[in-house]
């Protein structure tokens, strides 16, 4: 159908909605999850790229100048940005918004896809992007509930040393590895705060090794990291 690949008022409204339902949707799974980005964020993403590249094709087609692709280039390299906007580190050096970052970025591709009128991509970039933030967070979720292994965050109740809490980590049969105390605390009497990565048997799973944690009493607080 080459009438709504070339720059009429038909394509350019069939690329607008296209990019606002594709974004939409993207942006509506990112909302409902409460990420830094959500509806409106990818809706807008999604309609600025493709509006650049009807632009971009307009001053290409009319003024017979310029480089079809240029203003294109700019978004992907600029939507940097804006995704470095969703990525934070907390207080514990637990890295977040990575996901929404990357979604952005993509989405972008997507728009700027449409906006150029080579939509066999772009709806089947935005299915594929929709589909990786949803089917695959389950798939994600279950492999880490499946995990023997659990990167951890504790802290102890005064007086209760790093020491006694590896000897029963022994005890329970769990590996320690990478143990790092958050600061020198160990002996002035005060809690002592570390990261700690777990490791069980074969027959002890990731919620298992959570909840022989976090029945310890001497464990105040406990973080998955």
């Amino acid at each position: 159908m080459p009438e709504i690949r070339e720059l009429t008022m038909t394509s350019i409204a069939v690329r607008i909605v296209l990019a606002i339902i594709l974004g939409g949707a993207i942006g509506m799974e990112r909302g409902l999850k409460n990420r830094p980005a959500g509806l409106r964020t990818y809706m807008l993403v999604t309609l600025g790229s493709c509006v650049v590249m009807i632009t971009n094709q307009y001053i290409y087609q009319v003024f017979d100048t310029g480089d079809p692709v240029r203003m294109g280039a700019q978004v992907v390299s600029g939507i940097g940005f804006l995704g470095a906007g969703t990525i934070m580190v907390t207080g514990r050096n637990k890295i977040r918004g990575l996901t929404t970052a990357a979604g952005l970025w993509a989405t972008a591709t997507v728009g700027l896809a449409i906006g150029i009128g080579f939509y066999e991509v772009g709806i089947g970039a935005g299915v594929l992007v929709f589909l990786v933030l949803t089917v695959l967070h389950e798939w994600e979720s279950y492999m880490r509930r499946s995990s023997r292994r659990v990167d951890l965050y504790i802290e102890l109740s005064p007086g209760f040393t790093l020491r006694e809490f590896l000897e029963h980590m022994r005890e329970y049969k769990l590996e320690t590895s990478g143990v790092e105390p958050e600061h020198d605390n160990l002996s002035d009497g005060r809690s002592t705060s570390f990261f700690v990565t777990l490791r069980g048997r074969r027959e002890v799973r990731h919620d298992e090794i959570i909840a022989l944690v976090r029945q310890m009493k001497e464990v105040e607080y406990l973080e998955e990291m």
